[in-house]
């Protein structure tokens, strides 16, 4: 199940739409920060509506031992993990660093992903380490295009 959720690294958000533009601008490092944040709260809390914003539709994502998947793919697959009644998922985010050059980020990150089953009660956790590759679009919003994971040992 690890390797089908990774988002994000991910994964996608302020205001609903990782629109992170604000009264007074804040750095690009703390708009992607911000963007994360939001994404693991948003996923933690189920919101299938809202799982996927954090995605540009250029997505490219590379999951260890899954294969890449584009935006359409990425999203189906959040989707039907959120919404899967058997499942309960939750994700801690562990931010390593954040590097911007001009309307291009890195994040350096990792996912703990913890997995519960329902009927049978069993828990799993996985920690991934991932690569986000984040973009700034002509709306100022900050978006991943390009992600990487792998399950750290």
């Amino acid at each position: 199940m690890r390797r089908l959720l990774v988002p994000v690294s991910v994964a996608w958000l302020a205001a609903g739409a990782v629109s992170l533009v604000s009264a007074e601008p804040a750095s690009p490092e703390a708009d992607i920060r911000c963007a994360l944040t939001r994404w693991t709260e948003d996923f933690n809390a189920g919101r299938i509506d809202k799982v996927c914003n954090i995605f540009a539709p250029s997505l490219i994502a590379d999951v260890d031992d899954a294969g890449q998947r584009d935006f359409a793919a990425q999203c189906k697959l959040l989707r039907a993990a959120l919404g899967d009644p058997e499942l309960s998922l939750s994700y801690a985010l562990d931010i390593k660093e954040v590097l911007v050059e001009g309307d291009m980020a890195v994040v350096r990150l990792v996912w703990v992903l913890t997995t519960r089953i329902k009927p049978t009660g069993k828990v799993s956790t996985t920690k991934d380490q991932a690569l986000d590759v984040f973009g700034k679009g002509s709306d100022g919003s900050w978006r991943i295009i390009r992600y990487m994971t792998y399950e750290r040992p």
